[in-house]
């Protein structure tokens, strides 16, 4: 076989499975964070920036209402 081919070949193979470990993958939890300054609260999957911290969480849904079940493996 040509050099060229089994490079070929393998890249093929690579990205096919990487297209697979995405169609596999979770969307990311949500969490409830609260303000420092003020105490308001907000539910985001990722911080709101400085003077935010995390105080719940993690849960499956936007409104921070249902707790998402971790199970071990």
């Amino acid at each position: 076989m040509r050099p060229e081919l089994h490079a070929a070949r393998l890249g093929l193979v690579g990205g096919l499975m990487c297209l697979a470990a995405l169609a596999c993958a979770a969307p990311a939890p949500w969490y409830l964070w609260r303000s420092l300054s003020n105490g308001s609260e907000a539910c985001a999957q990722a911080s709101p920036g400085e003077g935010w911290s995390r105080v719940g969480g993690p849960f499956v849904d936007a409104r921070c209402r249902r707790p998402l079940r971790v199970v071990p493996l």
